[in-house]
């Protein structure tokens, strides 16, 4: 039978009349005969088509981005760690979610040309249908990383809005338990070459490059004649010196932890300062796009939280509840908080980083290991005899 695969496992060639027709295909009959207007019991309202079909649209994108998260960690996922060859078909893919998110942000606007009025035509139809509701936004989250405890109250509970779909609990307990994309990068983070102590040993370059920046901006603090400036100055100073040792100890990194305030374990936010400091590498080019590829994704997500919360506020005001059973408006500018941020560290990143002449700068032995992709393998390195390398 023509299509069938051989005897040797290869496929025969189609024939002219084997292929499907456009339509068959993409199964249009089934996906344009999906608008299903309640309206139309009574007096059909205009506008809940435009509704059905931008949340159908939004529900066919979220499978999209589930698709590209699952490759993607499914290449993080490794027994023996990344295969850093796979780094830029990673960067692809992280890259198509962000243009997935950006149109997803922008389409908030076509939902926005339907006025109140128009909304509360049918908006009755609704209840107790809900945003909340959406099985697959659910998915996405847990598979970035937002964990339960970060969430607000409301969104913690998926039993009494999925509790009756067996499958969908089964996939969302599944979703929970399974490795985060958030937790597989802080693996390959504490991977990243140099940290090692035996090697290059950036983090104790980097305490040493710290405590001589601080104390060159104590000198030049002192040397203000104005007594009230000195004071402010110096005031400054021993702020920015607690916030790096918020950083540079590790007990006290630990308590920002347990407070929530920070994600990472003190490796991979290592790994990411290193990144961040020698990102014009060879070696780390990459990586650092990576980085600020997840920093986009957390802040779209934002975008899209922060514009829906907005057409919320503008099509039901700040005082409905939800037709899903929140306080609507409230609990949406709720979510908006940096607990649901997933790689929250790497926006604070900027706060631990220091002058470009203040940077340790490389060995020979570790500038040319970051220098070409060819020691890509290369794990550890003995660095402490070679020679500084400026550039």
């Amino acid at each position: 039978m023509t299509g069938c695969p051989s005897k040797t496992g290869s496929r025969t060639p189609l024939g002219e009349n084997d292929g499907m027709l456009y339509g068959e295909y993409l199964q249009l009959d089934k996906m344009l005969g999906a608008q299903r207007l309640l309206s139309s019991q009574h007096k059909t309202v205009h506008d809940e088509h435009l509704f059905i079909i931008t949340h159908q649209a939004y529900e066919l994108w979220f499978k999209q981005i589930i698709f590209e998260l699952d490759s993607v960690r499914g290449l993080f996922s490794n027994n023996q760690g990344l295969d850093e060859s796979q780094t830029l078909e990673i960067l692809r893919r992280l890259n198509r979610i962000v243009l997935i998110l950006k149109l997803l942000v922008d389409q908030v606007m076509i939902l926005e040309t339907m006025t109140p009025l128009d909304f509360m035509e049918f908006r009755n139809y609704l209840s107790p249908a809900s945003g909340f509701q959406s099985f697959q936004f659910r998915l996405i989250e847990n598979k970035l990383g937002i964990k339960q405890e970060n969430r607000v109250r409301f969104n913690q509970s998926y039993a009494r809005v999925f509790g009756r779909d067996v499958e969908a609990m089964k996939a969302i307990e599944r979703s929970e338990s399974e490795m985060s994309l958030e937790q597989l990068i802080q693996q390959w983070l504490e991977r990243t070459p140099g940290l090692e102590a035996n090697g290059f040993d950036f983090w104790s370059k980097y305490k040493r490059a710290v405590d001589e920046w601080l104390e060159g901006q104590r000198l030049t603090a002192m040397e203000s004649k104005c007594e009230a400036e000195q004071m402010f100055l110096l005031s400054d100073i021993e702020k920015r010196a607690e916030l790096f040792h918020s950083v540079l100890d590790p007990g006290a990194h630990a308590a920002l932890v347990q407070r929530g305030e920070r994600r990472f374990s003190h490796k991979a936010l290592q790994g990411a300062i290193m990144i961040t400091f020698y990102r014009d590498e060879a070696r780390f080019s990459q990586p650092h796009q990576l980085l600020s590829l997840l920093m986009d994704i957390d802040s779209l997500i934002t975008k899209w939280r922060y514009n829906h919360v907005l057409m919320v506020q503008r099509m039901i005001g700040s005082q409905h509840v939800g037709t899903g059973g929140s306080s609507g408006y409230h609990y949406l500018r709720s979510t908006l908080s940096d607990r649901y941020k997933v790689f929250l560290d790497l926006f604070n990143l900027s706060a631990f980083l220091l002058p470009r002449n203040h940077i340790p700068p490389l060995t020979g032995t570790i500038k040319s290991q970051l220098s070409s992709l060819g020691g890509l393998r290369e794990r550890h390195c003995d660095c402490d005899s070679d020679k500084p390398v400026h550039d």
